[in-house]
């Protein structure tokens, strides 16, 4: 099987190794992808839909794997369909449930799937006077795409008219936050739920946790993830069958009566309230830094899976995860999340079956070094018998490679460990 991979984070190095560990494939291609797929790279605009279709079927490609969302919401899956070429990602239509905010809340209202109270607004007089009428705090949230940027959690009523004045009439996000949606703020402990789909048929995969906040302690501004771990202590395989029951099921059948059918990795951020579990948001691909704890965990065949589930077959596969726990620690630039170093030298290392090192935000420079290229610039990722094993192992590493332009959050796992690397922001 040929396979061109879309992407160029950790997400899409995670998601290359997996496939090349396939009996199934006959090449790889990643595009653009970065220094630890280097061997797989090819010039490839992925903005081009045109362009990739073009390259899809001047080569070959029988399986394209969308790491990203933004090609999906852009509709990469729906011309990938119209020239014969299996996808796996979802569709334009069904990307929405990340694309938009806002239609994820009716949607999810419509197929019972429970949600904390929302509203969406286009006017900033509007959105003011609702939440001043509610007996909660809230969460703004941009309704489009925004790199990460669009979640506001404000902490008094005059940070909440600014983020709302800011997106609606400042303009901050673009036409992305132009409307947004305004949620009552959760209190609980925030997992992810991580399913395969075919449209009819899905399959939970895993449970993880990521660590947004720059700094330890969860403090700092939000970032694209700095470490995550899974699955998550206390959610043993009826509890993740029981939230599956309630966040991935219904969505997938909604998608398929709705004539939009959900094909790929559907990603429930949901919190675990005192009432009871609530949808927080659904992505519509595997998460970074996410990705990078739960693909080592995978120990059937991944590109089966992916080709099951683009093809329409997946009630024939059997997924098979590693035992034990996977946790990966981000090691950034100086600088980030608002202004990261780059040209930091970065170390070069490699893996074994315990510890996985996946680059991102990392290039070669004209002499063959890595140096970093972005914020974010590799994940660290170590498994063991439990959550302090693996941390133990990760950070055993990290706080090697640490210094010198490159630093890490040492309290990744902290709500369910006491291991402490002694290294902070």
């Amino acid at each position: 099987m040929k396979v061109l991979l879309i992407g160029s984070g950790g997400r899409e190095h995670a998601l290359a190794q997996v496939i090349l560990r396939s009996d199934m494939l006959t090449s790889l291609a990643v595009a653009p992808g970065n220094a630890g797929t280097q061997d797989q790279n090819i010039r490839l605009d992925v903005a081009d839909t045109n362009g990739v279709v073009n390259y899809c079927q001047s080569n070959g490609i029988d399986l394209v794997v969308v790491g990203p969302e933004a090609p999906l919401v852009a509709g990469i899956a729906d011309a990938l369909a119209s020239a014969g070429i299996a996808c796996f990602g979802p569709s334009q239509a069904a990307a929405q449930l990340e694309g938009s905010k806002s239609f994820t809340r009716a949607f999810a209202e419509s197929c019972g799937i429970p949600s904390p109270a929302s509203k969406t607004f286009t006017s900033t007089d509007d959105a003011i006077a609702w939440f001043d009428e509610q007996p909660f705090d809230v969460v703004v949230k941009a309704d489009g795409l925004a790199a990460g940027k669009g979640v506001v959690i404000p902490e008094s009523r005059e940070e909440t008219i600014a983020a709302i004045t800011s997106m609606i009439d400042g303009g901050a996000l673009g036409v992305s936050g132009s409307t947004i949606v305004l949620e009552e703020r959760m209190a609980g402990e925030e997992l992810s739920l991580f399913g395969v789909s075919d449209g009819t048929t899905v399959i939970a995969l895993a449970t993880a946790q990521d660590h947004k906040r720059v700094g330890e302690g969860d403090t700092g501004p939000n970032t694209g993830g700095m470490g995550a771990f899974s699955p998550v202590p206390g959610i043993d395989a009826a509890r993740q069958a029981e939230l599956a029951s309630l966040f991935l099921e219904p969505a997938i059948a909604g998608m398929t009566a709705a004539g939009t059918p959900y094909v790929g990795v559907l990603f429930a951020g949901i919190m675990l309230t005192p009432t009871g579990p609530k949808l927080v948001e659904y992505n519509c691909r595997f998460g970074d830094p996410e990705a990078e704890v739960i693909l080592p965990m995978l120990e059937s065949d991944g590109l089966e899976l992916f080709a099951a589930a683009a093809n329409g077959t997946l009630d024939q596969v059997t997924v098979e995860m590693r035992d034990g726990v996977a946790a990966t620690v981000v090691v950034c630039a100086d600088g980030y999340p608002a202004d990261p170093v780059k040209g930091v030298a970065v170390p070069d290392l490699g893996s074994t079956h315990d510890v996985c090192t996946f680059y991102a935000g990392a290039t070669r420079d004209d002499d063959g070094h890595l140096v970093s290229s972005g914020g974010r610039v590799l994940a660290v990722t170590g498994m063991g018998v439990d959550l302090d094993t693996a941390l133990s192992i990760v950070y055993r590493l990290v706080d090697q490679v640490t210094g010198h332009g490159l630093f890490a959050r040492g309290d990744i796992g902290w709500r369910h460990s006491s291991v402490r690397s002694g290294k902070s922001t």
